[in-house]
Formats: C-alpha cells, sequence, structure tokens
C-alpha cells in the first residue's frame, strides 16, 4: 500500500489516532531514514529544511510526528517541488489541514492513507485473538496483545491524546468539558449526535461542542456519518451519526467488562465500520433514517450510482426486514447487504419482494470494491 502511494505522489500522509501502529509500521519498512519528530534533537536538524532535504535528496525517508514541527507544511513543499526523487511518509495523528499549524495542505503532491485499528482481517497476526476479543478490549495494538487492561489504560490514552494532540494542534482549553464529550460519544457511540444535549451536559454552547466535534472528526477520534437522503419529507436529513474510533474504549465507557449476546450487535456494526474505512480508505458511507424510526446502519453512496444499502447484525437469524422495506421504498434501486459474523460463504436471501446478499466482512469490501491492498486515497 505505502509503495503504490509513493508511485503516485512524492509525500503520503500516513494518519490516525495514537498508538494505532503508525510508528511500528513505519520502522518495519526497508531501506529508509527515520526521523523522530518528538525529539528536540531531531527537530534542530530541520530548522534549515533546504540543507536538510539536500543531505538527503533521492531517499526515502519518515518523519514521524510531523506536526511536532512549527512548519511542517513548509517542509513538505520544498520536498514536493524541489526534490521529486525524494520520498517522504509523514505520520500523524490528524488530517493534514487540522490545524493553523499546517498552513498548506499540499492539495495534489500528496497521497492519504489512514491507519484505523486492527481490522478483523488482521486477526491472525495477533494470536488466538478472536473477534469477541477484539469487539471488547478495542482495536488499539497494545490493547488487543494485553493479557489484561483496566479503565486506568484507556483513560492513560485520554490523557495522553489531549496533551500530545489536542493541545499541540489546537490549544484547546476546558479539559473537563472536552474529555466529558469524549466519554458521552463513546457511550453512545453509533447514536444520533444531539448536539443541544451535549452541550448541556458538558455546560458549553452549542457552537462549541460543534467546535469540538470537529477537531475529534480532524483526529479520528469519531467518525461523522452524516444522513443520505433525497429530501423526502420522511427523511432525517440533517443530524448525523457519530462512532467513537475504538470498539474497547465503546465498552469501557458503557461500563461493560464482558459482552452479553445483546451486546455484540452494536460493535459488531463498528467493527463493520472501521473495515470499510481501512480497506476502502474512503468517506463516502452515509446512514438513512425515516421518521418512523427505520434505520439502514450505512448506504454506501457512489455519485452518479445507485445507493448500496448495509444492514450490520451479529447473526444472519436477527435480521428484521422492516428498514430495508422502508428504505427501497424510498430508494427502489440498488443493492443490499446483511453483513454478519457467522456467513461462511455469500448467499442470496429473499424478503418479499427484495433481495439481500447475506456476506461476511470480506466479501463486502471486495463487492464494495476493496482488495486485499487498501486503495490509496490521492487528493488532486
Amino acid at each position: 500500500m505505502l509503495e503504490r502511494a509513493w508511485r503516485s505522489r512524492p509525500i503520503t500522509w500516513l494518519a490516525g489516532v495514537r498508538r494505532s501502529g503508525k510508528t511500528v509500521l513505519c520502522r518495519a519498512l526497508g531501506d529508509v531514514e527515520y526521523f523522530d519528530c518528538e525529539l528536540p534533537r531531531v527537530r534542530r536538524l530541520m530548522d534549515d529544511p533546504e540543507a536538510f532535504l539536500d543531505d538527503l535528496d533521492g531517499r526515502r525517508i519518515v518523519l514521524d510526528e510531523i506536526h511536532r514541527l512549527d512548519d511542517a507544511a513548509q517542509l513538505l513543499k520544498i520536498a514536493s517541488d524541489h526534490h521529486p526523487a525524494t520520498r517522504i511518509i509523514a505520520t500523524g495523528s490528524s488530517t493534514l489541514g487540522a490545524s493553523a499549524r499546517f498552513r498548506d495542505t499540499l492539495a495534489g503532491r500528496k497521497s492519504q492513507i489512514m491507519l484505523v485499528p486492527v481490522l478483523a482481517s488482521e486477526l491472525t497476526a495477533f494470536g488466538d485473538a478472536t473477534i469477541e476479543r477484539r469487539m471488547l478490549r478495542g482495536g488499539l495494538p497494545a490493547m488487543l496483545l494485553s493479557p489484561a487492561t483496566s479503565e486506568a489504560d484507556y483513560q492513560e490514552w485520554l490523557d495522553s491524546f489531549w496533551a500530545r494532540d489536542v493541545q499541540v494542534l489546537f490549544r484547546l482549553e476546558r479539559r473537563h468539558a472536552f474529555q466529558k464529550l469524549v466519554e458521552l460519544i463513546m457511550a453512545r457511540s453509533g447514536g444520533i449526535f444531539e448536539a443541544t444535549a451535549f452541550a448541556r451536559l458538558c455546560e458549553v454552547s452549542r457552537q462549541t461542542i460543534a467546535n469540538y466535534l470537529g477537531v475529534l472528526e480532524e483526529t479520528f477520534v469519531a467518525h461523522v456519518v452524516r444522513p443520505f437522503s433525497s429530501h423526502k419529507p420522511t427523511e432525517i436529513v440533517a443530524a448525523p451519526k457519530v462512532y467513537g474510533f475504538d470498539t474497547g474504549f465503546v465498552c469501557v465507557h458503557r461500563g461493560w467488562d464482558s459482552l452479553r449476546s445483546g451486546d455484540k450487535g452494536i460493535l459488531w456494526e463498528h467493527v463493520v465500520l472501521n473495515e470499510i474505512l481501512g480497506r476502502l480508505q474512503a468517506g463516502r458511507l452515509r446512514y438513512w433514517r425515516d421518521k418512523a424510526g427505520h434505520e439502514i446502519d450505512f448506504i454506501w453512496a457512489l455519485p452518479g450510482r445507485d445507493p448500496v444499502a448495509i444492514q450490520c447484525q451479529w447473526k444472519h437469524s436477527d435480521v428484521d426486514p422492516a428498514p430495508l422495506r422502508a428504505f427501497r421504498g424510498q430508494h427502489p434501486r440498488g443493492e443490499n447487504f446483511l453483513v454478519v459474523s457467522d456467513a461462511p460463504r455469500p448467499s442470496s436471501r429473499r424478503m418479499g419482494d427484495l433481495k439481500v446478499r447475506v456476506v461476511g466482512l470480506e466479501h463486502l469490501v471486495r463487492s464494495l470494491g476493496g482488495s486485499e491492498a487498501s486503495p490509496v486515497n490521492e487528493e488532486e
């Protein structure tokens, strides 16, 4: 995936939340010069970016935690414009344009890869880790591999996120209100986001909540899924759904230290979202809901194509056909997928006049356009 990115652009922005494995991945690459920008002595090497890049012309370079530089975008722009043979991976815990520290988003000069928590397709690399363990512990590698975790481990991650990402990039005040919002998003993950209700609970303004949510989206700690609609009066057209980035944090903030059968459905929905984001590297997902309460978990909406309906169920026997029927009553054309954990192979199922494909994660991703190597997001 990284090699494909380097072939298309001189700079690859490797993004993802703290401790998702960016550094481990970069250190495992062969024939690269690795620089940890969190170290003051390393940052001093880049005080003169032209001299720094002249010494490394034509090499493959990793600039880890590049957001710690005063003007990271300037260094990357010089590299792209004046050292076209140099290949750079720059890592960060946010999008490149997340804050004023990045004065240039390098449009047309970079590819972007988002590293998500451990994918279901990667579990074989984690010993005896099962999908249930992945849902309970989450997908941060250290948490998944640890023989035991506690609420304090997840709180320590949040404290580090505040100090090393939020404060460096955004310099927010009101730590208590911000962390309260994070906790509420994790506890209510996958639900409709009502900014006014969150503002009241966090004791800040509605605009502040909107700003905080923007920070969480830019740093990949929250995934905002907006509604799909054709502006029919029966459809929800504005309120988004918000998902916490990791099922381990969702479980901790819901007070789950073991999984009951009723808990697995919402966590499986998170796993499906994580797989689509990680494997397809695309933000084309929407959800659909009407005012009668029928809801489709995800809509894969490509311009000029019929919407694909995706329902997530832990077991194939749990499906309720009413939401699909309601959606196809409004949007009759397009494929329907039921994504389950217990599908040994893809199969078709009739629900009245609807045809539904019952699939596992792998077949879903392939059907939506994925492959073993995640596509690269090439920015124009």
